[in-house]
């Protein structure tokens, strides 16, 4: 029976793991962070990363190529996918990059036979609800752009590959994952690479994992958000969001009367027109 369909994974430190978007400013911050407690990692994107750890190697790959990635996940217990467009772009770019690209690396994992995927989304596929709003994973999505909306497909994406063909997905919803949050917004959805690192281990090894969508954030932030979820699965953030470690966020909020109001702040006010919109 595959690992697909029973849920059983290896023990941590025997886990072979993949980082799609390895060499990119998360994954790196991850790796250093998941290195010395897994058996090893596969750095994969088109850019080869400054370092390497030990136990770490680089494959040159590009995420709209199938038979490329089918290659580079031989062998891998599971995978992390971090890669695409991080920000707002074209549609064009979007579809190419983040929907027909997510689209490619899951069938690539199905035909390599790999049984789970931590996918990294985004807040930005709820940043259309007001900040007075508490949302949880059960919400109703309400993208505030192109990037947003290609998280959604991402995260529908996993159901499907779940219910088709039982590969597992853990959904993280990942907030700010500067290195130091710089600004009042940033504050609240900060998430810090430690804890980012306890959930992606929560995705490779939980056995109550099928598609399951949690919220990236750390102690002291999240006020928005119900990540009950991923508290339930043994989420427990070590990090706390304080004013001493990021005093220059606690100035005055320069954000408009719209990116004040709602979750996603500027990527909800591009392009935005009209007054505030409850819903």
């Amino acid at each position: 029976m595959k690992q697909a369909e029973t849920g059983l994974m290896p023990e941590i430190g025997q886990m072979n793991i993949g980082i799609v978007g390895g060499s990119g400013r998360v994954g790196t911050a991850l790796r250093r962070e998941l290195s010395k407690r897994v058996r090893s990692i596969r750095v994969l994107d088109l850019n080869a990363p400054s370092e390497l750890a030990e136990n770490e190697e680089f494959r040159a790959v590009d995420m709209l190529d199938q038979a490329s990635l089918e290659t580079a996940f031989a062998g891998l217990d599971g995978l992390v996918h971090l890669a695409g467009i991080p920000r707002e772009a074209s549609l064009d770019d979007i579809l190419e990059i983040n929907v027909r690209g997510t689209s490619t690396v899951y069938e690539a994992a199905r035909v390599a036979g790999i049984g789970r995927i931590v996918l990294g989304s985004s807040n930005h596929a709820v940043g259309f609800y007001p900040r007075t709003t508490r949302v949880s994973p059960e919400s109703p999505m309400r993208p505030d752009g192109l990037y947003g909306l290609s998280k959604c497909w991402s995260e529908l994406l996993a159901g499907l590959y779940y219910d088709k063909y039982g590969l597992r997905s853990f959904i993280i919803r990942i907030g700010n994952s500067a290195d130091r949050p710089k600004t009042p917004r940033a504050l609240e959805i900060w998430v810090s690479p430690a804890d980012l690192r306890q959930l992606v281990l929560i995705g490779l090894t939980h056995e109550d994992v099928d598609v399951t969508t949690v919220f990236g954030v750390s102690k002291g932030g999240g006020s928005w958000w119900d990540n009950s979820a991923a508290e339930k699965l043994g989420y427990a953030p070590v990090d706390m969001i304080v004013e001493r470690a990021a005093p220059e966020a606690f100035a005055e909020s320069d954000e408009s009367e719209v990116e004040a109001f709602y979750q996603g702040g500027r990527f909800v006010a591009t392009d935005y027109q009209g007054p505030i919109r409850i819903r």
